[in-house]
């Protein structure tokens, strides 16, 4: 009985033609919670139902941006309220918050802003007022 060879050395062959992939520009992955403890978010949701003066964090794991600095904007109809952060190496987790008062309930968008205000990341959570 014959065994061909053939496949044994087309498969690598064709691995090896396969187009490289695109490079994937900056992202980033957001989350929110009630704090940041060792780099990581605690008390994930997208719902909170806060006292008022109570933080709520933003956590964010920057990819494909290195020494550079990106802004986190959080935002509700007209309030606006931005925070700069530096991101020295890829991949690199940072964090911002917002301290929520009487009048900010609703939903909120988060956006991570690159070069150029492109937008890396973006997440969406509700915050009632108690």
């Amino acid at each position: 009985m014959r065994r061909s060879l053939l496949p044994a050395f087309l498969l690598p062959a064709l691995l090896m033609a396969q187009p490289a992939a695109a490079p994937i520009g900056p992202h980033a992955e957001l989350k929110t919670g009630a704090g940041v403890e060792k780099l990581e978010i605690v008390g994930e949701a997208s719902e909170f139902k806060v006292a008022p003066g109570t933080r709520i964090y933003v956590w964010a794991k920057v990819v494909g941006a290195a020494d550079t600095t990106v802004t986190l904007v959080f935002s509700k109809g007209d309030k606006t309220s931005k925070q700069e952060l530096k991101v020295p190496r890829s991949p690199y987790r940072t964090n911002a918050y917002r301290t929520f008062r009487k009048g900010d309930e609703g939903e909120w968008t988060v956006k991570l802003l690159g070069d150029q205000e492109a937008v890396v990341g973006s997440t969406t959570f509700k915050v009632e007022i108690k």
